[in-house]
This record gives structure tokens, C-alpha cells and sequence, in this order.
């Protein structure tokens, strides 16, 4: 973790740390590439996506037991029998895995604004090129580390890597304020005594980091 003036505990604090999502939290994908080919293919929206996020096919990506290429190996696998053809198949995962991204410039905004009061740690079930996307959009910088599930073979709901993240911030977890968009990885975050936050949209982090700055 980096030191910085930010990094010292206050017992008027709600919290002593942010642990944050990245997907649907700070980066959003643009999916209308993959949906023209999905229609263009005759399957409906999200098909493919359905098929790419189940437990068997994403998980050991996650986990980073395979490649991405290998994943859209196991996603055209997958596409099998509802497209015409291999290559059909294969158009889709691939548009799957190059689908463009962008931040949330509101979240980043708030998130830099935090981490100038608390450590911040991202905490993400990502790919082995997360850190490469980060990069690109010019966020580096913006956290005081980074917990990728495909880096520590450790994927959330599992409550070891919010303790390892929460280690990483030089926190304890349940002086933690964690940030997700799925339910049952605030319910894994609450389960550990955080302070945990179903994200929908940008106000609803506003609102959870509001107690730092009064």
C-alpha cells in the first residue's frame, strides 16, 4: 500500500478504508458491437454474455487458470448449437472480449476525493489484463492498490480476498466501507462486519463517502 497524508485512522470515522468494485462501478462496457452480431446471428441480446458468465466457463478466468483466448475458446464452445457455424461463434466471443470500455468519471472524481482522506483499494474478479485496462484509462494512479482474483487465485463472494484486500489497506475489515454491484458479494462483505454498499449508481457512493468530508 502507498503511504499518503490520507493514511491515518480517526475514531470520528465511519470507516478507515475504501475497497471498491471496477466493473459496473468504475468502468462500464459498450455492448452494441456484440448485440448487432447477436441479432445479425438470430440469438437474443445477452446471449452470449449468459453463456460466457456462468460458473463454469468465467470462473476459471477469474481465477486465472486460463487465458482470455481460452476463454473465448470455451465461450464459442458454449455458443455451440444456437449460431450456424464455429466462426460465428467465435465473431461473438471475440467481440465479447474487445467490447470497449470507459470510466465514470463521477465515481473516479469521488474515489480520488476519498483516497485523500482513507487508503482506497480496488477489489475486482478480473482478468490477468486488468492492469493493462486500467491503464488505458488512465487510472493507474487512482487507488492505493489493486486485488485482482486472477492475481491471488481468489474470486469474490470468497471472504479471503475482502481480508486480503482490507490487509492491503492496513485495515481492519470491519473499519472497511466496501463497494459492489452484485448482492451477494455486499452480502459476503456485510457477513465479515463491513460496511457494505449495493451499488446502482454514482450517488449511491456519494452518499456512503459523504461522512468523511464533514
Amino acid at each position: 500500500m502507498t503511504d499518503h497524508p490520507g493514511d491515518r485512522r480517526s475514531p470520528g470515522r465511519p470507516f478507515d478504508a475504501v475497497l471498491c468494485d471496477v466493473d459496473n462501478v468504475i468502468r462500464h462496457f459498450d455492448s452494441a458491437h456484440l448485440e448487432a452480431l447477436e441479432r445479425a446471428a438470430g440469438l437474443a441480446e445477452g446471449t452470449t454474455k449468459k453463456v460466457a458468465f456462468s460458473p463454469e466457463v468465467d470462473g476459471p478466468l477469474m481465477l486465472g487458470h486460463i487465458t482470455e483466448q481460452e476463454w473465448v475458446a470455451a465461450v464459442a464452445e458454449g455458443l455451440t448449437g444456437l449460431v450456424e457455424d464455429q466462426e460465428t461463434a467465435w465473431s461473438l466471443g471475440t467481440a465479447l472480449l474487445e467490447s470497449p470500455f470507459h470510466a465514470d468519471e463521477t465515481v473516479v472524481a469521488l474515489l480520488r476525493r476519498a483516497r485523500t482522506r482513507v487508503p482506497l483499494v480496488l477489489v475486482s474478479n478480473a482478468t490477468t489484463g486488468l492492469e493493462a485496462d486500467l491503464a488505458a484509462m488512465g487510472l493507474t494512479d487512482l487507488a492505493d492498490d489493486v486485488v485482482s482474483s486472477a492475481r491471488v487465485g481468489l474470486a469474490k463472494p470468497d471472504p479471503r480476498i475482502l481480508q486480503l484486500a482490507a490487509a492491503r489497506a492496513g485495515v481492519r475489515p470491519e473499519r472497511c466501507l466496501f463497494v459492489d454491484d452484485t448482492e451477494e458479494n455486499v452480502e459476503a462483505a456485510a457477513a465479515l462486519g463491513m460496511r457494505a454498499v449495493h451499488y446502482r449508481e454514482p450517488a449511491d457512493l456519494e452518499r456512503e463517502l459523504a461522512p468523511l468530508f464533514r
